[in-house]
This record gives structure tokens, sequence and C-alpha cells, in this order.
């Protein structure tokens, strides 16, 4: 059989004709030859997932680096992930030293807070900006509840979704009245956006410098939200990918909050399907705020996570806060053997070309301290990623961890060891796998090796 005689093949170029669009269609399995003689490549993608308030450090804390390590009690559920994660210690973000509610605001930004400062992109939004010519959606944000992880360029939240029924109808469904009633929604939007656009123009006229710079924010968000809309509108032409009804049942339904565990779970399974049928190639999902964060009752935890992690020394409490930690890790876990399980377009594991970043922007929350921030990398290994090995950039900076003495680790956790440990050169890194061609992000001051 050669390739003109498929005739069931779609040929990419002619559809993107058809189309009468300039935006770039995912790859299609009923896009690939048969017996094609080169390797198909799969799309670059990246999750992120944060987790509140930090971890129970004593009990979290892998105290060996490089290769043999011995996983901790809250990182046990990962041990048998070992060959695709790298626990990494010792980064921080010096711009939220000595802050602490705030922390999910800079995780992915690198960002200083603070009350006159203004937040920049998150490294989702940078890999976004070169991944969205291919796909429906430029990402996906999801929150349980509080704020999402993303940023834009002008340092304005993107807001999330939470239900997973919502999930799942923004990315698989038809829009409510059909497409061309859809169109007109989208095309009068953009219209009210090109005449928002026309008036802060004649405004600028008469304004000072002051109003100025808070109106470019503004027209920044308004350019944002008319590319968002255009993109829109151009996709509609292009058919949804189909879902099978084993996939729907699992990612369709709305979960209570008091089913922690089933919750994150369906909404890594709506990840999982973003990215196996390429709507999206960028997700953050946050499990919550340093402010509320949920109980897990079905574990036997009725606190908020906050509560937890002021625990004052309580045992039971830093029980339970540990018991929070493992839990939160396996659900983790459960992703990545998603990925692992999931086929690519060339046959391949999922989890091959997606990066994953599972961690907080917070290390000791009875204290606020923000150094030695909890953080496991995953998958990736199209990306050129080399896991196995525990990457530990307080080694050579301190004298070693002293779990036995928790007085002396928290202030590790609250005071950096190697100050030149930037989180930030982890997510140069990141972007740097996905193709962003930058050399600085943030407060980047050298380029993390995985």
């Amino acid at each position: 059989m050669t390739f003109l005689s498929q005739s069931w093949l779609i040929n990419r170029r002619h559809a993107l004709r058809a189309l009468g669009t300039c935006i770039s269609l995912p790859m299609l399995e009923c896009m690939i030859p048969l017996r094609a003689s080169e390797p198909v490549s799969s799309p670059r993608r990246s999750a992120f997932i944060y987790l509140a308030n930090g971890v129970h450090s004593l009990n979290y804390q892998i105290t060996t680096p490089g290769k043999g390590y011995e996983f901790s009690k809250s990182l046990k559920p990962l041990e048998k992930y070992r060959g695709v994660i790298t626990p990494i210690s010792g980064l921080h973000h010096p711009g939220g030293l000595g802050h602490h509610h705030n922390c999910i605001k800079i995780w992915l930004t690198g960002g200083k807070l603070g009350p006159t400062d203004r937040n920049s992109i998150s490294v989702d939004q940078k890999m976004a900006e070169i991944t969205a010519q291919h796909t429906r959606y430029p990402s996906m944000e999801i929150a349980i509840n509080q704020e999402s992880l993303a940023w834009t360029a002008d340092g304005v939240g993107l807001p999330p979704l939470r239900r997973c029924s919502e999930i799942f109808a923004s990315l698989f469904e038809k829009p409510k009245g059909g497409v061309a009633a859809q169109r007109r929604a989208l095309r009068r939007k953009a219209s009210v956006l090109d005449d928002n656009l026309a008036e802060v123009r004649r405004l600028e006229q008469k304004m000072g410098a002051a109003d100025k710079g808070r109106m470019e924010q503004y027209m920044t968000s308004v350019r944002e939200a008319e590319i968002r809309t255009r993109r829109a509108d151009a996709w509609l032409d292009t058919p949804l990918p189909d879902i099978s009804e084993n996939d729907r049942k699992r990612t369709d339904r709305d979960i209570a909050v008091t089913m922690a565990g089933d919750y994150f779970r369906t909404v890594y399974d709506l990840m999982v399907l973003a990215f196996q049928t390429d709507v999206t190639r960028v997700a953050t999902f946050s499990m919550g705020g340093e402010g509320q964060a949920i109980a897990i009752p079905e574990i036997g935890i009725t606190e908020s996570r906050h509560q937890l992690s002021h625990h004052g020394g309580d045992p039971g409490y830093m029980e339970k806060l540990t018991n929070y930690d493992t839990f939160a890790i396996e659900q983790f876990g459960y992703f990545l053997s998603r990925l692992a399980e999931t086929k690519d377009v060339n046959g391949k594991p999922l989890l091959d070309s997606t990066m994953s970043l599972f961690g907080s922007g917070m290390s000791y929350g009875h204290s606020h301290g923000n150094a030695n921030l909890p953080l496991v990398l995953a998958g990736g290994s199209e990306l050129g990623l080399r896991h196995g090995s525990h990457l530990d950039f307080n080694q050579g900076h301190f004298d070693g961890y002293q779990l036995d003495r928790p007085g002396e680790h928290y202030r590790l956790c609250s005071r950096p060891a190697n100050p030149d440990a930037h989180m930030s050169n982890l997510l140069l890194m990141m972007a740097q796998r996905m193709g962003v061609e930058v050399d600085q992000f943030a407060d980047s001051n050298q380029v993390i090796e995985v």
C-alpha cells in the first residue's frame, strides 16, 4: 500500500486551505500515512500542579543527593516512578521571601510580592505563546478554589474553571445554539473590544503619565482578549475531537468537594484527555490557594490545609498534614500513571512528551518559610529530560539535613542555603525544552540541567 493509495488520509495543507484560516490543525492519526518512513514527533506539552501551604518538611525532605536516594515518607507513593521523576530541593523565589499567602501568585512567574509590585507573565503562558498556533485552546486553567496559576504578559491573572463537567464542556462540547450563534457572539465581542480600544485611544490624548500607564495595562488585557476571541472564531469550523463513551463517563461529571481524591483524579483525567486530543498543550491545576485549600474528610481530615500547616508543633496536626501531603502526592502519581498508559499519536506513552511540575511556593507553612521549595519534575523524556536522581541545590552550602533538630531544618526552609538557586532557573529550562527561544525568565541566573 502506498501513501497515495491511502484514500482515507487527510492532507494537512488541504484541510487548512479548506478552513480558510491561517491557524494550524493538531496532528491527527488520520493524517499519518501507514508505514511512514519518518517517525512522527509528538507535540511538546507541560502541566503544572500546585499544592498550597508547603509540606510537613520533616517527613517530606529527601536527604541524599543524586541517584540511589531513599524516598521520604510523604514521597513514598512516587517510588515506583523513580525512573521518570526528579525530586528537587533548595530552590526559591527571591521575590517571595518574607511573604506568605500570596506565594501562589508568583510560583510560575518568578515575580516579586509586595503592595506596589505588579506580577509578570507565568511560564505556562510563555509556552502557550508558541503552542497556541497549533491548538484549539492556548491553555487550560483549573483551580478547585481561589485563583489560577496563570498570568498574562501584563500581569493579569487568567480565570480558572472549577467544575469537572464545566471543564469537559468547555473543551469538548459544541457551543450552545450551534456554530452560527457562537460565531455571532464572538464577533459581537470582537466588535465591543474594537470599540473599547478606539475609545481608549481618544482618551489617551487627555491623560497624564500615570493614567497612561494604567490604561496601557488595560489595553494589553483587551488586546489579549481580542486575540483569544478571534482565535476561537477561527476554530469554529474545525470539528471537535470524538470522545469515547468511557472517557466521557470518566470526565463529564461533577464531584462534591468532600470527595477530594475523586475530584483530583477526574481533573487529571481531563488534563490527559486534553493532551491526548491535542486541544491544548499547556495546563495548570491548583489544588487550592494558601488561604482556602480544602479539607479531605475521606481520609479523616476535616481541617483546612491552612489550619494544619499552622500546627504549632501539635503531633495530631503534624500527622494529618503528612497524610494530606502523601495523599496529594499519591494523586499526582495517578496522573503520571494515566500519562504513561495513554498512547500518543506516534504510539509512545503520553508521559514521554509531557513535562509535569508538582510543588508549592511555600516550604514550611507554620512560619511561612518559602525557601527550599518542595518540587518534583516528571516525564518529558522526548524533551530531553533524564530522571532518576534527587537534584539538590542545598548541597555544598550547608552542613547537611538535620531532621532530628526541627528548628535547624525549619530555618533552612525560611532562608535559602544557596542564594543563587532561583526557581526561575528551573522555569527557564522548562520553557526552553518547550521550544521557547529565551535566555532569561524572570530573575533566572542560569539554566538548570535535568
